[in-house]
C-alpha cells in the first residue's frame, strides 16, 4: 500500500510546486515588466508588446529623476517615517491586543465589537477631524503628522490580529508567568509577544505598506516640498512630465523596490526560524 501510495504524493508535490510557480510568476511578471519598461530609452512610448530586455538597455532614467526633483530627500523622509512608525505601530497594536486578551468576556466582547466597528468607518471620514487635530498640535507640514497614528496601532485590523495571536495562547502560560512574579510587562515582553512571531511578521509587512505607500495623509498634512515623501515625489515627476514612460517606470521600481525587499528579508527570516530553509 505504501508504494500504491508514492505516485500519488509525488504528483501532488509536482501540482503544488507548479501552482506555487503560477502564483509566484503572477505576482513577479509586472513588476519584471516595470524593470524592463524602465531600462528604456528616455522618452520613448510604451512598446507595442513586451520587451523584457530593452535594446539598447540605459539607466539614465533613473538618473534623470533625481536631477529633476529632489528625490533623495523624498527617499529620506519616507525612510525616517517608516522606521518609527513600524516599531511603534508592533508596540502600540501588541499592548492593545494583549490588554484586549486578558480583560473578563463582558467587556473584552465589547472592546472588539467597537475595534471592528472601527474597520467600517472609511478613512475620508477622519481626514478633517485628523487636519484639524494635528494644526492644534503643530504637526500640520511635520512628519510626524504622519507617524502619529502609530501611537493608536495604525489600524484596528493589527490591534485584532494581535489579540487573536494571544488568545490562542493557553491560559496557563500566563498564569504561569504571573505565579513567577512577572508584572503585565514582563509577561507581554517576555511570554506573548516570542510565541506571536508569525503576527508580528505579518503586522510588520502590513505596516511597511501602509506607511511607504501612504499618499493621501503627505498630500494632506505636508505643505513644504522638503516634507514630501516617495509617493508624492512619483506624482511630481508624473505632473513634470506624462509622456516620459521609461521615467516613470524608473520612479516606480524606486517606490516598489523596497516593498519587495522588506517582505523578502521578512519572508527567508521568518522561514529560516522554522527551519524550512535549512
Amino acid at each position: 500500500m505504501t508504494s500504491d501510495r508514492r505516485p500519488g504524493l509525488a504528483l501532488g508535490a509536482v501540482l503544488h510546486h507548479l501552482v506555487s510557480v503560477a502564483v509566484a510568476a503572477t505576482f513577479l511578471l509586472p513588476l519584471v515588466w516595470v524593470v524592463a519598461a524602465s531600462l528604456r530609452q528616455p522618452g520613448l512610448p510604451p512598446a507595442r508588446t513586451i520587451e523584457w530586455i530593452p535594446d539598447p538597455v540605459s539607466i539614465g532614467n533613473y538618473a534623470e529623476m533625481f536631477r529633476l526633483l529632489p528625490f533623495e530627500r523624498y527617499l529620506l523622509n519616507s525612510l525616517i517615517v517608516v522606521a518609527i512608525a513600524v516599531p511603534l505601530t508592533l508596540v502600540t497594536a501588541s499592548m492593545a491586543g494583549f490588554a484586549i486578551a486578558q480583560l473578563e468576556a463582558p467587556l473584552r466582547r465589547r472592546l472588539l465589537v467597537f475595534a471592528v466597528a472601527l474597520l467600517m468607518v472609511p478613512i475620508s471620514a477622519l481626514w478633517l477631524t485628523r487636519y484639524l487635530l494635528f494644526r492644534q498640535v503643530g504637526l500640520v507640514d511635520d512628519l510626524g503628522a504622519l507617524i502619529a497614528p502609530a501611537l493608536m496601532g495604525s489600524s484596528p485590523l493589527f490591534v485584532l490580529l494581535f489579540y487573536w495571536a494571544f488568545r490562542r495562547v493557553p491560559v496557563e502560560v500566563y498564569e504561569t508567568a504571573r505565579i513567577e512574579g512577572a508584572g503585565a510587562l514582563t509577561v507581554w515582553q517576555r511570554v506573548a509577544m516570542p510565541l506571536a512571531i508569525p503576527t508580528i511578521v505579518a503586522v510588520s509587512i502590513l505596516a511597511f505598506l501602509l506607511y511607504w505607500s501612504d499618499f493621501i495623509s503627505p498630500t494632506l498634512y505636508l505643505k513644504s516640498p522638503e516634507s514630501y515623501t516617495l509617493p508624492v515625489g512619483v506624482r511630481q515627476l508624473q505632473q513634470l512630465d506624462r509622456t516620459n514612460w521609461p521615467l516613470l517606470m524608473a520612479a516606480s521600481v524606486l517606490l516598489a523596490a523596497p516593498t519587495v525587499l522588506v517582505f523578502a528579508v521578512i519572508q527567508r527570516q521568518f522561514l529560516r526560524r522554522d527551519g524550512v530553509l535549512d
